[in-house]
């Protein structure tokens, strides 16, 4: 079998503006229109939003509320450039930088939140020839 990826989530919103104004800019989010909200489109990931106007999930057991998330992007670059980022964007650093381990290996992470709390991470692995 052919190893499986990841193609989506669902995290929940409390506040459209607010989310669409932080996930664009700190994450570098695409805001798509869906159903009476909108998706976050990160490369080939997407984020499906609840939230206002959204009916409940029928389909989960226990639906994801604003700020129970737990979801980490790996950076693109040093763990440096993730700290400058969050702090150009005014996002606070709850912890790190950390060594961590992720699916390509050990990295080292810093975690913040969204704004209603749900947890983030940067994760940076190291870089070749580093």
């Amino acid at each position: 079998m052919d190893a499986l990826k990841l193609d989506h989530c669902v995290i929940h919103v409390s506040d459209w503006e607010r989310s669409n104004r932080f996930y664009a800019a700190v994450l570098g989010a695409e805001i798509l229109p869906r159903q009476n909200g909108f998706t976050y489109k990160l490369g080939d990931i997407l984020l499906n939003c609840h939230g206002p106007g959204i009916a409940p999930n029928l389909v989960a057991r226990n639906p994801v509320q604003p700020g129970n998330s737990d979801l980490c992007f790996a950076w693109p670059g040093t763990i440096e450039s993730a700290i400058a980022h969050l702090q150009k964007c005014g996002v606070a650093v709850e912890l790190g930088p950390v060594a961590t381990r992720g699916a390509k290996g050990e990295a080292t992470s810093v975690y913040f939140r969204d704004p209603d709390g749900s947890l983030l991470e940067f994760m940076a692995y190291p870089t070749v020839g580093a």
